[in-house]
């Protein structure tokens, strides 16, 4: 059996081919991407860190693929294999609407095309919770999504692409629909990354409240519950947010990390009427550290996700949200988080 990861180069496609190969190694795993693995990723700006440590190689085999086009591998196929279809542009604010689209609409269309020429059964997305759209109250799977950003409607309508892939052979192929809130974990390029690191440059405040909500799930858990359900799920459809239940606040997990990581450093509270205008000076800078007005309300705006479902699988967490940064903690030389 052969696994296919599209957009394995990425972060979560790294952490899941170093799981697969720990768990099963005897299987071929190929990374179907357009950037060569241990090569920054185009998306992130600033210094990029890697989710591999320092001489690891990616155990896999790398094709290069663009799932914006048909996708024709001159590899052994068989409907056994399985897909994890991860390619996406997903930075956002960050590209032109554009680029969603193009990407993450086209990129499902192609990939349950090929899908379907090989009669592989088995399939998992990796979506997002962007389709519920920003808005404080609880979203559970059977929230009406209701995105407002071009990146949220491409996921969404990616998601119907892939559940009429399913609907064409409803009683023999399976496809798992993940909803991660914020993933994160060694090589995360991300926003735990950058909150780390603005807490120890003294360069993070509390944007204006302490209680945003920020669901969020740990790299190496998330690729666990994504096997998982594929060994627990026969066919049909089945969709998760993916979250630790009850979500975190920002507050909460400054905390978590600074207790980790021995940061002494004082984070302050600075209320809006300080913070947006000096984001706003801040934005025509550059926006260092991300500062900006679509930054800063974003932060603002809880993710504020319902993960009950997930909690209530029967899957097992390995680490609770606490242990999580520890351990990433421990994957950089107990130096940093990144």
């Amino acid at each position: 059996m052969n696994y296919f990861i599209t957009g394995g180069t990425g972060f979560i496609g790294t952490h899941l081919t170093k799981l697969l190969k720990e768990l099963h190694p005897e299987a071929t795993v190929y990374n179907l991407d357009i950037v060569d693995p241990g090569t920054p990723l185009p998306a992130v700006k600033g210094h990029y860190h890697s989710p591999l440590r320092k001489g690891e190689t990616l155990p896999s085999k790398f094709i290069y693929c663009d799932v914006r086009k048909p996708i024709d591998l001159d590899v052994p196929i068989s409907s056994e294999d399985i897909i994890f279809n991860f390619a996406a542009v997903h930075c956002t604010p960050g590209h032109e609407d554009h680029e969603y689209f193009e990407t993450n609409i086209k990129g499902a269309e192609n990939v349950c095309e090929f899908a379907e020429r090989h009669g592989i059964r088995k399939m998992v997305f990796t979506s997002s919770i962007a389709p519920y759209g920003a808005a404080e109250e609880l979203k559970e799977e059977t929230t009406l999504p209701t995105p407002n950003t071009p990146y949220g409607i491409s996921k969404l309508v990616a998601e119907k692409i892939h559940q009429t892939w399913q609907a064409r052979d409803r009683d023999n192929r399976q496809l798992t629909i993940v909803r991660p809130g914020v993933v994160f974990g060694k090589g995360e390029n991300g926003n735990f990354t950058r909150l780390y690191w603005g807490i120890k440059g003294h360069k993070f405040a509390y944007p204006g409240r302490k209680d945003t909500i920020k669901a969020c799930i740990y790299v190496k858990e998330l690729v666990r519950f994504m096997l998982y359900r594929l060994e627990n799920h026969r066919e049909g459809v089945e969709l998760y947010n993916c979250c630790y239940e009850p979500a975190y606040t920002i507050q909460h997990i400054v905390k978590a990390m600074k207790k980790v990581t021995g940061l002494k450093t004082f984070v302050p509270d600075i209320p809006n009427w300080i913070i947006m205008p000096t984001a706003a000076v801040i934005g025509t800078m550059g926006a260092p550290m991300g500062i900006c007005p679509a930054g800063v309300k974003k932060l603002q705006i809880s993710t504020n996700i319902c993960g009950e479902k997930l909690k209530n699988s029967g899957y097992k967490f390995k680490w609770t949200f606490e242990e999580a940064p520890k351990d990433w903690f421990e994957d950089n030389d107990k130096k940093w988080l990144k």
